[in-house]
């Protein structure tokens, strides 16, 4: 049975030009309404499974924050369903629910309260509360003196402490020092390994990859995407680079910025025509990925290099149109789909002539390759019009090419990065001697 269950859920809210309208529509019934109606969420349908973490992304107002408070209870939807099943711990906002004027004790013993914990159960939870948010003496002192990192410190310790079968996120990790968010990711994974459901908001798209199982994309109170994480990140940067299109023009690049003798012209070039994989593909059609190959160190295409190992990324591309200035990239992913590194034509200043309608053009990225952990790596080719710092997409395949990597030796962690050891071994000590 899903913890959560939320069928055609809609929020309106009602808004007025001036603070008196609401006042002057309830005095006059049946007269022309003084409002406008905005629709924070429009039918939202989902399930989360018990000991699943949920991520929801999308951009600012787009619904993340009123669906969050929703489910925590604080807010009524306009229609829909929204049943939640299970003990439900809240952060929602910097502070929500302390008193300002409380102690950090006071508040920790009042939030227990309103969760329905006694003064015993809380006082037995208190030491380890106090600890974690490591605030030292200010515990004692009233919480409007904190700073917004000691706030959120014990907020977040409270929230974790009173063992919530679900945990509600709204941009925890965006808050506090890196110490405090490291101590936060290993917390939420302690969480996870219990078995309790999350479901966080955020901004750190990297986040969502890595620590959700699943997540959702709203934008404008709609439901856009549900599903894998990465696959819902990259539909989240599809939405974006389609509104900065739209938006405005592109910056322009100096002839300073690149090198002029770079590109090979010629009429014989190698040319990719295989893309083994398509998980997710957009681009405003002005350009599109023909092909993307990886060479190893001896010219041959390949899906297991060796780390540290030298390769070739090979892409190519054909233009629908004529292209000023074209780009031709890729980017780097583990499994996780979290990106290791990329890299494109502007990037690297090897600038590409302006391309004509029906040319096609290859760029080869050398590389060696760091001294990866064992598994396999997704590589997704582009191609775009402007520079480095401003352009539109043309066309961009997610995972277009898998492969593995196999280390010649051990690598802890995401790779091995080359360091020198120097130690320093202190004298024996002379033996102690004993006068009689």
């Amino acid at each position: 049975m899903p913890a959560i269950q939320v069928r055609h859920l809609s929020k309106k809210y009602q808004i007025y030009r001036r603070p008196g309208d609401k006042l002057l529509e309830l005095l006059r019934p049946g007269r022309n309404q003084l409002h406008q109606e905005f629709w924070a969420l429009e039918d939202v349908s989902f399930n989360v499974e018990p000991g699943e973490t949920l991520g929801i992304i999308g951009q600012n107002g787009s619904g993340k924050s009123t669906l969050l408070q929703i489910l925590a209870g604080i807010m009524r939807q306009t229609r829909g369903d929204c049943l939640v099943r299970g003990k439900v711990s809240a952060l929602l906002e910097l502070g929500c629910g302390f008193n300002p004027e409380f102690t950090g004790r006071e508040n920790v013993f009042m939030n227990g309260a309103i969760l329905g914990f006694d003064t015993p159960a809380m006082e037995q939870r208190f030491d380890a509360i106090a600890r974690f948010a490591e605030i030292g003496d200010f515990m004692d002192q009233p919480v409007k003196t904190y700073s917004s990192g000691m706030f959120m410190r014990l907020a977040f310790s409270v929230a974790i402490h009173v063992d919530p079968d679900i945990l509600l996120a709204d941009e925890v990790l965006a808050v506090g020092d890196l110490v405090f968010q490291h101590r936060c990711m290993h917390r939420m994974n302690q969480l996870r390994a219990e078995g309790k459901t999350i479901i966080i908001v955020t901004h750190d798209l990297g986040a969502v990859t890595r620590f959700c199982d699943r997540a959702l994309l709203l934008d404008q109170g709609r439901l856009l995407e549900e599903g894998r994480p990465d696959l819902v990140v990259q539909r989240y940067h599809a939405l974006v680079f389609e509104r900065e299109r739209r938006y405005g023009g592109l910056d322009t690049v100096t002839s300073d910025q690149i090198s002029a003798d770079t590109t090979a012209v010629s009429g014989e070039i190698p040319v990719v025509h295989s893309i083994p994989n398509v998980d997710y593909r957009f681009g405003n059609g002005e350009a599109e990925v023909l092909g993307i190959e990886l060479l190893d160190d001896k010219g041959n295409s390949s899906r297991e290099v060796f780390g540290g190992q030298k390769v070739v990324v090979r892409v190519s591309a054909r233009f629908m149109q004529d292209v000023d200035r074209p780009i031709l990239g890729y980017t780097l992913r583990d499994r996780l789909g979290i990106e290791i590194s990329a890299c494109n034509t502007s990037y690297a200043g090897r600038l590409l002539p302006p391309a004509r309608k029906g040319q096609i053009m290859t760029s080869d990225f050398c590389i060696k390759l760091p001294h990866l952990a064992a598994g396999s790596y997704s590589l997704s080719p582009a191609v775009a019009r402007g520079n480095v710092l401003k352009h539109d997409m043309c066309d961009w395949i997610d995972n277009a090419l898998v492969f593995n990597v196999r280390p010649e030796d051990l690598v802890y962690g995401m790779l091995k990065m080359n360091v020198e050891v120097q130690n320093y071994v202190g004298a024996v000590p002379e033996p102690l001697t004993t006068d009689h």
